[in-house]
């Protein structure tokens, strides 16, 4: 099979299709014939070398993908050869090939495309654990999503527009706003021209957001603070504006609010078994009745990783960029 390697790790990484060996599932793994990955910032920080694996993952990007299954491994009797999935990896899934924990897998939603389907694992895994799991998403909680136009961000509107929560989300442009209010979002925010905090304030009558998820960080931290309502909950799961800021934690005890940041990658394959349980009851009957979807918006070649890296880099994307094997 190939698969893509990355060449001169760092700022001005490569990644070149190489040939190298089909891997074996071992015990409690399947293989999995692939039919797309999906491209995360995630695999854009590993070729920096700023994101390595973790212990005993493939050193190949891309943390998921779709396809069929190729092989069983030992003690696997759920999943057979042939069946259509997708699956949350730690690592390998920018490959002809790619091993999946069996805790990983998830079949894919009967109208679902199968290559559509590899948009599905990250974003809805990461959505479902940091607003439900972590923020303890509530019935009638207002929800604030940054960076709606994100896989992530595309993925957590759906979910909280479909078990009705009242959705805002931020933005940088018309069109990506555009795409956030077709997802679900009640208001959908330009952070370019509009102050997040502002809105949110005038259009709660000044009580304020009771889940936010975050993945700016930076000068976000402290208006997060300022948005959110009393009791409320601030779940951060990168920082792509810098980890750093200056907070005034008075607004956090006056509050009483909970700040928190998760990562999903280096959990155990049971941790992830059990959000994968939770969107198989909670989240694949919405995408078989059609109420959410995978939104996709560009896919690439297998062989052309270089520009599906590219295209993401300039923030152009709404939804998910795909790696069609």
């Amino acid at each position: 099979m190939y698969a893509i390697e990355v060449i001169t790790p760092g700022k001005e990484y490569g990644l070149q299709p190489v040939e190298c060996e089909v891997p074996r599932p071992g015990p409690g793994e399947v293989l999995v014939k692939a039919a797309a990955a999906g491209v995360n910032r995630a695999d854009l920080l590993q070729a920096l070398g700023q994101y390595p694996p973790p212990p005993g993952a493939p050193s190949t990007l891309g943390l998921e993908v779709s396809g069929q299954i190729a092989a069983v491994g030992e003690g696997v009797t759920e999943w057979h050869i042939g069946m259509q999935v997708c699956a949350l990896l730690a690592g390998g899934g920018y490959a002809e090939y790619a091993v999946a924990a069996q805790e990983c897998l998830l079949a894919v939603p009967p109208g679902v495309d199968i290559v559509a389907a590899a948009g599905l694992p990250e974003a809805f895994f990461t959505a479902w654990t940091n607003l439900v799991d972590a923020a303890r998403l509530r019935p009638a909680d207002v929800v604030l999503i940054h960076g709606g136009s994100s896989g992530v961000g595309s993925a957590a509107i759906q979910l909280c527009a479909a078990r009705g929560h009242v959705v805002f989300a931020t933005a940088g442009s018309p069109e990506k706003c555009a795409a956030c209010l077709a997802l679900g979002a009640k208001r959908a925010i330009n952070y370019r021209d509009e102050d997040f905090v502002d809105v949110v304030r005038d259009e709660t009558a000044g009580r304020g957001i009771d889940v936010i998820l975050d993945m700016v960080g930076g000068d976000y931290i402290n208006r997060n603070f300022q948005a959110a309502a009393p009791w409320g909950r601030i779940v951060n799961v990168a920082y792509q504006a810098g980890p750093v800021a200056t907070v005034n934690f008075a607004l956090m005890l006056r509050k009483r609010l909970t700040l928190t940041a998760t990562t999903l990658r280096s959990r155990s394959n049971a941790e992830k078994g059990a959000i994968r349980d939770a969107l198989l009851k909670e989240v694949w009957p919405l995408l078989a009745a059609g109420r959410i979807k995978p939104v996709i918006d560009r896919i690439f070649p297998l062989a052309e990783a270089q520009a599906a890296h590219a295209w993401m880099k300039s923030g152009a994307h709404v939804g998910k960029i795909l790696l069609a094997a």
